[in-house]
């Protein structure tokens, strides 16, 4: 008979599944938190309660926000389950590890009520507010780089006397008041995959608050650190068999664990405005560049993840580590990391470059962490401008390789057509869905239809080297499939 995961159930966890060793009713909230997903669970929140655990951080325990429609079912579990929730994570061996974690003490959704967060975020006792709101969610224009005030969202947000409803209204709005109040300003930290995410989000924040309040936007670029961070851990979406294994394995319901791959790494920039947690002592790299090592998990894993998606779903594979196993398709992927993402990195301090690219091969292999290709497939309008197309475009300017990293490109157009190799009907994920699928569909007539969009690739379309390499990709895609277009590209 199985419980439910609550306060209520920590007494009577199982041996084998360790649980808070720290008084949750002592814990005081000093980072909100927007955005409160699996990685951020399986991650920075994971981090806080290791610290918790070893009797420290206890004034920094996280309060959560939801923002979006979606997050109505993560506040529900939240409140049903005290915050509570099992991390399981799976080792390549089969091994399961699990624990669960306590760090989160409450969680708002902001549509419903948008003034207690806006208070929760104005309460000196925070001192942070943190953001996983993935990459799209920085309104950003992929090729300018500005912000986008066109956002229907935001033009709502700006409109006088309105309820916020963007994380840069409501982030705003609590700056103001602790202005207006005379409390110093939380540090605003990024953990996104996007290349200097602390400097995106100051120049987003800052501009969002310029049209809003000028004076308001001159004070938070005075005064509002926005530090850099890289954050890595596989963290695939949650199933019903993983539910059905928490209850089967350590007999409690939760109707929302996470699970991850063991491997973790958090390098942050050390920048606060009203000090942090010692998260040196939980494993983090605490660092005055972080650019080398974003530009390193950028343009090497997160890249390779698309160079894998696209072409295994072609080919009719469904999980990463199928691809991964393949190994033409592994050859493929340390091609491309070795030669044409590599020339495009700064060196990293304190890292093996070329073990580092083994263990990534190593992590996408780990059959038991189940990480779909349709989740890596999803939202590619915000994830290839970001982490692909820069290592294009340096080796365009550099006289580099791109064979690779221009196949990629192929693959993704030949996957937004909307069926596999298989004639099986492929679900595309993207905010850009429709115009994606329409141009992809108008490529077997125009080959250049789907890279002739400069909102999302700038002038690649009237570069003849990229033209070339990308066009005889897609050809042999259509004419020979994605099994013999990658055994060509490797050969």
């Amino acid at each position: 008979m199985s419980s439910t995961l609550g306060n209520a159930a920590l007494a009577n966890l199982p041996a084998h599944l360790a649980g808070p060793g720290y008084d949750r009713a002592a814990l005081t909230a000093g980072i909100v938190h927007v955005g409160v997903g699996g990685f951020h669970r399986a991650h920075q929140a994971m981090y806080l309660d290791r610290l918790m655990n070893a009797g420290t951080a206890l004034d920094w325990a996280i309060c959560g926000v939801g923002v979006l429609p979606g997050d109505a079912k993560m506040k529900q579990v939240m409140d049903d389950q005290d915050c509570l929730y099992t991390l399981v994570i799976k080792h390549p061996d089969g091994r399961r590890e699990g624990r669960v974690i306590g760090s989160i003490i409450d969680y708002l959704y902001a549509p419903d009520d948008p003034e207690a967060v806006i208070e929760k975020m104005a309460a000196p006792e925070i001192r942070i507010v943190s953001l996983t709101v993935t990459e799209g969610g920085y309104n950003f224009h992929s090729v300018t780089g500005e912000f986008n005030a066109d956002n229907p969202d935001v033009v709502s947000d700006l409109a006088a006397g309105a309820a916020p409803r963007t994380v840069f209204g409501l982030v705003a709005e609590a700056l103001s008041r602790r202005r207006e109040r005379g409390v110093p300003p939380f540090t605003v930290m990024s953990c996104d995959n996007i290349q200097g995410n602390g400097d995106v989000a100051r120049k987003m924040f800052t501009a969002y608050a310029r049209l809003k309040d000028a004076a308001l936007a001159d004070w938070i670029a005075a005064n509002v650190p926005f530090p850099n961070s890289m954050v890595d851990r596989i963290t695939p979406v949650t199933t019903e068999e993983d539910r059905a294994a928490v209850a089967d394995e350590y007999g409690l319901q939760d109707a929302w664990p996470v699970v991850c791959e063991p491997f973790e790494q958090w390098v942050l920039e050390d920048s606060f405005s009203m000090g942090r947690p010692p998260y040196q002592d939980a494993g983090v790299q605490l660092v005055d560049d972080v650019e080398p090592y974003e530009l390193m998990k950028l343009r090497l894993l997160n890249a390779s993840h698309q160079g894998m998606c696209y072409f295994g779903y072609l080919a009719g594979y469904r999980y990463a580590h199928e691809v991964s196993q393949d190994a033409r398709f592994a050859q493929f992927l340390l091609d491309y990391m070795d030669r044409e993402a590599t020339p495009t990195l700064k060196p990293v301090p304190g890292i093996d470059l070329p073990q580092y690219k083994r263990t990534l091969i190593e992590r996408f292999s780990n059959e038991y962490v189940r990480d779909t290709l349709a989740r890596l497939c999803a939202e590619s309008s915000d994830r290839i401008p970001k982490w692909l197309l820069p290592v294009i475009q340096l080796n365009l300017d550099n006289d580099g390789e791109i064979l690779r990293s221009a196949a990629i490109v192929a693959s993704w157009a030949r996957y937004d057509e909307g069926t596999d190799e298989q004639g099986e009907p492929i679900t595309v994920v993207d905010r850009l869905k429709d115009t994606l699928q329409a141009a992809a569909a108008a490529q077997h007539d125009d080959a250049l239809a789907f890279v002739r969009n400069p909102e999302l690739f700038g002038d690649l379309a009237q570069n003849q080297r990229f033209v070339d390499a990308y066009t005889r990709a897609l050809a042999s895609l259509h004419a020979k499939g994605a099994r013999a277009t990658i055994e060509e590209l490797t050969s």
